[in-house]
């Protein structure tokens, strides 16, 4: 008959040791791959440019003066460019605000378009209040 030997089957320190070790540079390589995933992502997208922007920033004036407009986006968004054409439409000072974005992709332009009704009561007379026609004050 042979004798069995009682033997210890743990593992040692250093082998638990470098299990944790390969363990956590596995989890981190896989913690930073999703990290610069993400960075990416962000950098794909891109803010929307559209007339509402531009009626947002007409929305906060308390005057309106009939008609045309144009501007850009400055540094923020370059080649965007924008127009707005203000016609009085009632006399007690309903303004009717139709703006365009206009942005050139690849060959053709894109445009982006919005009409918005604004009461301003406080702005000078125009043609529906008889005034010969008024214009933004430049």
């Amino acid at each position: 008959m042979k004798k069995r030997r009682a033997q210890n089957e743990a593992f040692t320190l250093a082998e638990v040791m470098i299990a944790a070790g390969i363990f956590f540079l596995a989890i981190f390589a896989i913690l930073e791959l999703v990290s610069n995933t993400l960075r990416n992502a962000r950098g794909l997208q891109q803010m929307k440019v559209d007339a509402g922007m531009v009626a947002a920033q007409l929305s906060l004036t308390n005057r309106l003066y009939e008609g045309g407009q144009s501007g850009d986006f400055g540094d923020l968004f370059p080649g965007y460019t924008w127009d707005c054409e203000d016609n009085e439409v009632m006399s007690n000072g309903l303004h009717q605000v139709d703006v365009i974005v206009r942005h050139r992709f690849g060959h053709e332009d894109v445009d982006t378009h919005l009409s918005i009704l604004l009461f301003r009561p406080e702005s000078p007379p125009g043609r529906a209040s008889g005034s010969v026609g008024g214009a933004f004050p430049r």
